[in-house]
């Protein structure tokens, strides 16, 4: 069978993309599921680097899923007061980690049904908890992932679940969690959000939106 011009176009991408950023590795520092659970649900409308200073004091205070469900909400809140949405994400490590407890025997669950399961936790958390400490195979579609695939013409959809389903057809399964630690280190460092950096771009030239931005200058 014939492999199409935007599967060709988009290995072509995953290999620059393997050229720039060879090792590549999850940005939230964590020890074990459950640390890095709590720090992707920080991270939601916030920095990682915000969350990296946040969790150490975190988890000093709170070291356990068990310390986390015994807390009181304004113990949490005053903890990762600085990551925003303060309030709701206190809720969600309060909530979550009770579940663990509760109906997980205080380990993470490893599958993506069960996770999704869990307060404050959609497919992206769950996918990134997949492919980071589980070693399984998951596409994580964040903002700079949604970005990024719609540029270079690898998706046209803004449903982050969609979007997820024609990644996961056009790139090996080996290659979907290090892809989107590629795209983010791209976004964050070439293709920034309203000050795409196209000129220098080395994927300008298999990028439709780059393409785009180049033959306007």
């Amino acid at each position: 069978m014939a492999v199409s011009k935007k599967k060709t176009l988009a290995l072509e991408g995953l290999e620059e993309l393997k050229r720039l950023y060879p090792d590549v590795e999850c940005a939230l520092v964590h020890d074990g599921a459950w640390q890095l659970l709590c720090a992707t649900i920080l991270s939601a409308q916030c920095t990682d680097v915000r969350v990296n200073m946040v969790t150490p004091g975190l988890f000093a205070v709170l070291p356990t899923p068990e310390a986390m469900a015994s807390a009181s909400q304004e113990t949490v809140e005053d903890l990762i007061k600085s990551t925003g949405f303060f309030r709701q994400k206190a809720m969600s490590l309060i909530s979550m980690s009770l579940d663990v407890i509760k109906r997980f025997g205080g380990e993470i669950p490893h599958t993506l049904e069960e996770l999704i399961t869990l307060r404050g936790v959609g497919r992206k958390t769950a996918n990134v908890l997949i492919g980071v400490e589980f070693g399984g195979d998951a596409m994580v579609v964040d903002t700079h992932v949604k970005r990024l695939s719609n540029h270079l013409g690898w998706t046209k959809s803004d449903d982050p679940v969609k979007i997820e389903q024609d990644l996961m057809k056009l790139i090996p399964k080996p290659e979907w969690t290090d892809l989107a630690h590629r795209l983010i280190l791209h976004g964050r460092s070439v293709c920034i959000a309203n000050r795409p950096r196209c000129s220098v771009c080395t994927l300008s030239s298999i990028c439709v939106e780059g393409g785009r931005r180049l033959r306007q200058a």
